[in-house]
């Protein structure tokens, strides 16, 4: 077996895996209950999706300049993720979109509710 062909089963195989788990972050948002479990499909499984099929096309194309691209979409990718699940988190909460019954810890209750230092 050659090279190629290795590379083209590896390639094969995380297309598959990535594709996969995206199609189970999009399940994930359209069964979990509130915002706060949907932010974690739309952001966790879906982030490690692309980057598993990122690497299926790098694996399969083999160009310098592709793998180029490929890279800086997944680092874009990653940098942006987090802060926009940072922010529809923040607006769920201050929205009252949060179910409180499910939270362990609810840390901004207490700063919400306190008088500033006006």
């Amino acid at each position: 077996m050659s090279w190629g062909a290795v590379c083209d089963w590896a390639a094969a195989v995380c297309l598959l895996l990535g594709a996969a788990l995206c199609f189970v972050a999009g399940i994930g948002l359209l069964r979990l209950p509130d915002t706060l479990t949907r932010m974690h499909a739309a952001t966790k499984p879906q982030v490690l999706g692309l980057l598993l099929v990122l690497l299926g096309v790098a694996l399969r194309l083999r160009s310098w300049v592709d793998l180029g691209t490929l890279v800086l979409i997944g680092t874009f990718q990653l940098m942006t993720v987090p802060v926009a699940a940072h922010l529809v988190g923040r607006a769920a909460y201050r929205t009252g979109q949060v179910r409180s019954d499910q939270l362990v810890l609810d840390e901004l209750d207490d700063h919400l509710t306190r008088p500033g230092p006006d």
